[in-house]
């Protein structure tokens, strides 16, 4: 049975002291909770963000679909934008799924409209961000990477008028965009300066890529990166998401990975992305608190090698 969280939050004003008590000169990460991670405790959109600053995370990477179920529930932009501020935590970025990059001209129309609702009520919120994976291409081979491109542009006009970036993200799963070239070939043909990719551990393996990739993205293109690990078994072609485990706990090449990310000099957020549904059986802020611990220990140990 899932067990679900009981602790109350009303504000914590000595988190953001303690984080800056705490925060490494060595490196220029900071971290973040993809509520995905605890996405089985079903807690809600506040107790996520207040699980986020408990644990002692710096940022929270929320789903647009929480926000919304909030949001129709009565709550509101403003009290999201002010428990954050007040549990001192950034809401980093969001995860929707509008199917802009899609060869439906309708389609496409749809999703942009939908895109821009949600970058309005991100910019209410104070985040800056939205992921933008290839959601509805990923069925069927064969999406012409320059019209993706010219899409991309389209999305990222919107969020430049919105204040928001979209972040064009690598889906290993997918049959469009599950290469890293790939991904980086539309970023760099929409011709567009706020252009950026979302990298993912479990992606870049799932989608055949090397790690070594990633060298050749500019730190400036790289604002958050998604942080996992998996285990050897099952293989590329039969993993999924349900075998993201903590940081550390599987085979992923991570001293590789951060060092890589480190030697950028760039600030990047590093987002814990689970859907660990063992981890979803254990109480929320014990989950967040070890995925925390796990991540800064990875990088602790890479960034001594």
């Amino acid at each position: 049975m899932i067990q679900r969280s009981s602790i109350a939050f009303i504000s914590i004003p000595w988190i953001g002291l303690l984080r800056s008590e705490q925060e490494n000169p060595d490196h220029l990460f900071s971290y973040c909770l993809n509520t995905s991670t605890i996405q089985g405790q079903s807690v809600g959109i506040r107790k996520e963000i207040e699980i986020a600053a408990a644990a002692g995370y710096e940022g929270v990477e929320i789903w647009m679909r929480n926000l919304s179920k909030y949001l129709e529930e009565g709550g509101t932009t403003k009290s999201i934008r002010k428990l954050a501020t007040d549990a001192g935590v950034r809401i980093e970025s969001s995860i929707g799924f509008a199917n802009w990059i899609v060869d439906d001209a309708s389609k496409r129309s749809m999703a942009l409209r939908q895109a821009e609702q949600e970058m309005n009520l991100l910019s209410e919120i104070g985040c800056q961000r939205m992921a933008a994976p290839p959601a509805g291409a990923t069925e069927t081979t064969g999406l012409d990477l320059d019209q993706a491109s010219q899409r991309y542009h389209d999305l990222l006009e919107l969020g430049k008028k919105t204040g928001i970036t979209p972040q064009l993200e690598l889906w290993g799963f997918s049959a469009n965009l599950h290469k890293l070239g790939e991904v980086m070939y539309v970023a760099s043909q929409a011709g567009h300066p706020n252009a950026c990719i979302l990298p993912d551990v479990y992606h870049i393996y799932k989608g055949g890529s090397d790690f070594d990739g990633l060298r050749l993205i500019d730190g400036d293109a790289l604002h958050m990166f998604h942080m996992n690990d998996y285990p050897s078994t099952p293989d590329r072609s039969h993993i999924d998401d349900s075998y993201r485990v903590y940081p550390g706990d599987g085979v992923a090449p991570l001293d590789l990975i951060l060092n890589i990310l480190h030697q950028k000099n760039s600030p990047i957020v590093l987002s814990l992305e689970l859907f660990n549904r063992t981890y979803w059986k254990d109480n929320a802020l014990a989950a967040a608190q070890m995925g925390l611990q796990k991540m800064k220990a990875v990088v602790q140990s890479a960034l001594q090698k």
